[in-house]
């Protein structure tokens, strides 16, 4: 009977008139708790099977080690630090299933300990050094360490007679050791021990190439700054000049746009911005573009609200538009259009970037995203290679251009990606 059935059959034990007399009404209450109760119980039951039935022990051991395993990762995002090997701790040693676990750094100062006989973590240096140094992992007991440093101790009810010592590893260099104490040590817990040392230092290698990757991109982005500022201060403040004595308000006003421009694009921070605050930027350049050109240029913006919010690499649209002005529109003769679009694509934002101007030879474009060509092409390579690196090679910049056909360069960028936040 299903569970609707059973309850519409109760409200109608509940409604039955009382003509069974004063013995017949006292049951009906009594009858539809009853039959209420075995249903709350038979389901209470179905749900408890179903909580219990996550397939064989097996099954559950490979649950509850992935589990573990994955709390511990994040604790060593910022690499092998005391923080982190603290918060890890007790995730490794529940991994291990050994009385207590401590981790080192490279000169064996203990970062952190959990478990049993605390007292032992001033030893961990001692006990990790012959690990440190071959890089090996061993199993240390009694006189197998320095004098006055043993794995055992006077207390005969102590359960740390013994410490498997493994290395953490970042690519070729040792930078700690991990300690399983415990009893007698059997092969397994050896072997335990060094598969959990690998995997630790799998999360250290991550944090390494994060860093690298993070270090990469800032030296990116110096690149880029010192490439765009001659050509744009040079250019503003000749533009500013010529108003100086014949609009001095116009001549302020720019020169209020130039410093909030310098500001965004020398700012510290983030390797993050919104796209709503690099429009801005943009939008500063232009007029400050347009006190150069007056009427020569036209700008058409076309943004949707809904991807305002997306999280972009820092300078990655301005470059393209001080790129489409310089080569697309100081060569042409007459007008010249430049058109900002950014669409909401579903599960990315596509951003592009177009001009009718003189246009390029294929080739040389592709010279440029290579880096294999001196031309100069404001930030063109430097912004697809900061968008494959955060992004992968999918979402590098997409350039259609020929010689007097005028150019588009577009990119699309998810809307949400791991690590990727504005700052």
């Amino acid at each position: 009977m299903g569970l609707l059935a059973a309850v519409g059959q109760h409200d109608d034990l509940l409604r039955a008139p009382a003509a069974a007399g004063a013995s017949g009404t006292n049951l009906l209450p009594f009858a539809a708790l009853t039959a209420g109760g075995v249903l709350v119980a038979g389901l209470a039951a179905r749900f408890g099977r179903r909580r219990r039935d996550f397939g064989s022990s097996a099954d559950r051991a490979t649950f509850e080690t992935l589990h573990t395993a994955s709390l511990a990762g994040p604790s060593f995002r910022e690499g092998l630090t005391e923080s982190g090997a603290q918060r890890a701790a007790r995730h490794l040693r529940a991994l291990l299933g050994t009385p207590a676990i401590a981790l080192t750094d490279a000169a064996g100062r203990c970062l952190a300990w959990d478990g049993l006989g605390a007292r032992h973590a001033a030893d961990a240096h001692a006990h990790a050094a012959g690990v440190l140094a071959t890089g090996r992992s061993a199993v240390v007991s009694g006189d197998a360490v320095a004098p006055g440093a043993t794995a055992r101790c006077d207390d005969l009810t102590c359960p740390l007679r013994a410490v498997v010592v493994a290395p953490v590893v970042s690519g070729d260099t040792v930078v700690g050791a991990l300690l399983a104490y415990g009893g007698l040590p059997s092969a397994g817990l050896v072997r335990a021990t060094d598969e959990v040392a690998r995997f630790v230092s799998s999360q250290v290698e991550l944090a390494e190439v994060d860093r690298s990757r993070t270090r990469a991109m800032e030296a990116e982005l110096r690149a880029l700054r010192a490439q765009i500022s001659p050509h744009f201060i040079y250019n503003s403040l000749a533009a500013i000049a010529s108003f100086v004595r014949t609009d001095p308000e116009r001549a302020r006003e720019l020169l209020l746009e130039f410093a909030d421009f310098t500001r965004y694009a020398f700012r510290r921070g983030g390797e993050f911005t919104t796209l709503a605050d690099e429009l801005s930027n943009v939008e500063r350049y232009l007029r400050l573009e347009k006190a150069r050109f007056g009427e020569r240029l036209q700008i058409s913006l076309l943004v949707a609200p809904e991807v305002l919010s997306v999280a972009v690499p820092f300078l990655v649209v301005q470059p393209l538009v001080e790129n489409a002005v310089r080569h697309g529109l100081e060569g042409r003769v007459g007008t010249g259009h430049v058109t900002i679009t950014a669409e909401d694509a579903g599960a990315e934002a596509l951003l592009a970037v177009e001009d009718d101007g003189v246009g390029s030879d294929p080739d040389v474009v592709r010279a440029a995203l290579s880096g294999e060509s001196s031309a100069d092409s404001v930030g063109l390579g430097n912004v697809d290679a900061r968008l494959r690196q955060v992004y992968g090679d999918a979402h590098g910049l997409v350039v259609e251009t020929a010689p007097g056909a005028g150019t588009r360069v577009s990119f699309r960028v998810p809307k949400y990606a791991p690590g990727v936040t504005a700052r």
